[in-house]
């Protein structure tokens, strides 16, 4: 006798395969829906910190991307390293046209300012600045930074876009032991403080560390 087919009952084996196939395949693609939708999510800015004291009244002269040659004079201390990176908006777009500028303290803890009694070095080009291209990426050479009168070592650097200030910060130096006496490196909470404090690594060119940073443009 024919029996009436029932919509309830388990369907025939074969179907049930491709049934917990199509089932594995959807769950399969959830990871790659989530990091999609987490791509997504805005990145966090980088953290701001003080301008100091020793912000460069005027970048005038040799204030290129090389903060080791001043005028033709090579700066033969410290230790050379690049400092480089990406400047984007919270979206991962690159800032395409926006200066970034650096001002740092050479191998004695000296800056070139006439607040520090303008005692740096004078190979040491003391800071330099950069317009960025349509990748958002910066690079400029200089020493690894030093501590000096109870700061832990540290780079001053600054965003700007037409003639309006995106983003004052320092660049701290990974596992430096000063970081933790630091007053301003103290204050960071533990994600602010991943942020700004990167290793400075030895790589194919030298001594390097790459810094991302990220605006609210």
């Amino acid at each position: 006798m024919t029996t009436a087919h029932d919509p309830h009952r388990c369907p025939h084996p074969a179907r049930r395969r491709l049934v917990a196939g199509a089932l594995a395949a959807a769950t399969l693609g959830c990871p790659a829906i989530l990091r999609s939708a987490h791509a997504q999510q805005p990145l966090r800015p980088t953290p701001r910190q003080t301008e100091g004291p020793f912000y460069p009244p005027v970048f005038e002269g040799d204030a290129d991307a090389d903060l080791l040659d001043r005028a033709g004079r090579r700066y033969a201390h410290g230790r050379p390293a690049w400092v480089q990176g990406q400047v984007t908006d919270t979206a991962g777009r690159p800032l395409d046209g926006a200066v970034v500028e650096i001002w740092q303290c050479d191998h004695a803890g000296h800056y070139r300012h006439a607040r520090d009694g303008d005692r740096a070095d004078e190979a040491f080009q003391g800071y330099g600045r950069v317009t960025l291209g349509r990748d958002g990426r910066y690079r400029f050479r200089t020493i690894r930074p030093v501590a000096y009168g109870g700061r832990t070592p540290h780079i001053h650097l600054k965003v700007l876009q037409g003639r309006g200030e995106l983003l004052t910060t320092q660049l701290y130096a990974e596992g430096d032991p000063g970081n933790a006496q630091d007053f301003l490196w103290r204050r960071l909470d533990a994600a602010d403080r991943a942020a700004v404090t990167r290793p400075f690594a030895a790589g194919p060119q030298g001594l390097a560390a790459e810094f991302p940073i990220v605006v609210a443009a």
